[in-house]
This record gives C-alpha cells, sequence and structure tokens, in this order.
C-alpha cells in the first residue's frame, strides 16, 4: 500500500501567511519561507502554497515568493493563486514547483486543464476544489457545490461532476478543499471526500478541517483520502508532524516515518 502523505499548506496573502476559519478573518502568522523549511525540516512530504488572493485580485502570483520557498525545500511543492495560462504554468514551473494547482482558472476555462496536462503531464495538474454543502437539487444533485474566487463566488456546479470531468480533462490529482470545514479544527468532511475519492482514480488530498491526528486517521480511512492537507494545526504550533506521523503509524496507516 501507499504511504498516505502529510502535506502541509501555507496560503499566503501580501507575501506572509495568513490563516481564517471558513475562508474569512485571516489573521498574519508567519514568514512563508521559514515555515516552509521547518516543515522540510520536520517530515512534511509535500508542500502546498495557494496566493489566496491572486485569482479574486485579478493579478499574477507572487513568483518571487514562490522562488525563495523553492530554493530551501527538497520535496514535492504545488503552487496556485492566479495560474489562467499555460504560460503561468510554465513560469511557476521554472520557478521551482513540482505541480501547478488550477481552481478558479479551471472553472471559468476547462480547457486549461487538458493543455496544461498535454504540455507538461499529468502529474503536474492538480484540480483545487472548494466546494461548500448546499441542499441537493437537480443541478446539484451531489449536495456539494463548486465556489470560486477564495469561497466568494457560487458557481451552481456539481462537485461530483466538476471531479469527474476535471479527471477525464487530464488532472493528475484533486486537492478537495471544504469551506464549511476550513480552519474550524473539528475535523475534515468525510462525506464528500469519500464520495469523490470513490467517483474517480486519481488522488484526492483532503483539505479542511483538520484539529488533531485522529481526524487525520478518519479521513485517511473513512474518506479515503490519499493525503491529508493540515494548517491550523500545525502553524500554531499545536502538534508537529512527527507527532502526527507517528500516531498514524500506531493506528496501522502507512506514512514515511523519517526518524
Amino acid at each position: 500500500m501507499l504511504s498516505k502523505r502529510i502535506i502541509p499548506c501555507l496560503d499566503v496573502r501580501d507575501g506572509r501567511t495568513t490563516k481564517g476559519i471558513k475562508f474569512q478573518n485571516n489573521v498574519d502568522i508567519g514568514d512563508p519561507v521559514e515555515m516552509a523549511r521547518y516543515y522540510y525540516d520536520t517530515g512534511a512530504d509535500e508542500l502546498v502554497f495557494y496566493d489566496i488572493t491572486a485569482s479574486s485580485d485579478r493579478r499574477a502570483i507572487m513568483i518571487e515568493v514562490v522562488r525563495r520557498v523553492a530554493r530551501v525545500i527538497f520535496i514535492p511543492f504545488s503552487v496556485g493563486g492566479g495560474i489562467r495560462t499555460l504560460e503561468d504554468m510554465r513560469e511557476v514551473l521554472l520557478a521551482g514547483a513540482e505541480k501547478v494547482s488550477v481552481n478558479t482558472a479551471a472553472v471559468q476555462n476547462p480547457r486549461i486543464i487538458a493543455q496544461g496536462a498535454e504540455a507538461f503531464g499529468s502529474q503536474c495538474i492538480v484540480l483545487g476544489m472548494d466546494v461548500k454543502r448546499v441542499p441537493p437539487s437537480p443541478r446539484i444533485p451531489s449536495g456539494y457545490e463548486v465556489v470560486i474566487h477564495g469561497g466568494r463566488t457560487p458557481m451552481g456546479m456539481d462537485a461530483l461532476w466538476w471531479a469527474r470531468e476535471a479527471e477525464r480533462l487530464g488532472a493528475g490529482e484533486i486537492c478537495l478543499n471544504s469551506i464549511d470545514a476550513d480552519g474550524t479544527q473539528d475535523g475534515y468532511e468525510l462525506t464528500v471526500t469519500r464520495m469523490i475519492s470513490e467517483a474517480v482514480s486519481i488522488p484526492v488530498i483532503a483539505s479542511g478541517g483538520a484539529g488533531r491526528p485522529e481526524h487525520l486517521a478518519e479521513v485517511l480511512t473513512r474518506g479515503r483520502a490519499d493525503a491529508a492537507l493540515i494548517a491550523s494545526m500545525v502553524h500554531y504550533g499545536t502538534y508537529t508532524i512527527p507527532e502526527i506521523k507517528e500516531y498514524l503509524a500506531q493506528q496501522g496507516i502507512p506514512v514515511r516515518l523519517t526518524w
């Protein structure tokens, strides 16, 4: 069985790492380069970097911050936010990232997934999905709606349909973030995570809601996720990555131990 991946997430705004709850009331929590190096040194399997206002502000990603992070870590590094074109993807990859994450741009122009996969390989293309629970309807039968612009714009698009469509277009991975659970530290949204994990054959990264190691164990087993994104529980020093991995290993969940 493949090892489950533990992936710290750096949400970056104005060059600083920030964290909020349900995409609101974000506060400054540190320098992204220093934090990236710390997580690399303490056993992170990968790192995710999101420029969280690039799409809503309609500006390019802060490429110099990406370069600075890439210089201090030597693990897979995914970058998202403000990536709209093949040239944007190329610039991020040349800056040191191994993967690019497209979210808003992919919803607005699904062809960017296929174009990116053809140009750089599916393994480089991550679909970022921000989803919110809504009453099931003919338009959104799964009960989970896709939202773009950092949680600001609901699209009336069914999350399950979009996950399958992105896989068909060539996405190599899905990072699934529950807006309802984001930053709450009350646990991942297991229902939508399992629904999408069972519907596609590409890896699914669960995001939003991690507060205790038990939450990761739940989403990696009951939620069928291939990886778990973490933020608040490590950003604020409540847990370290070695502590989380040791707990998961004790539960029989395969993880990469580095000590």
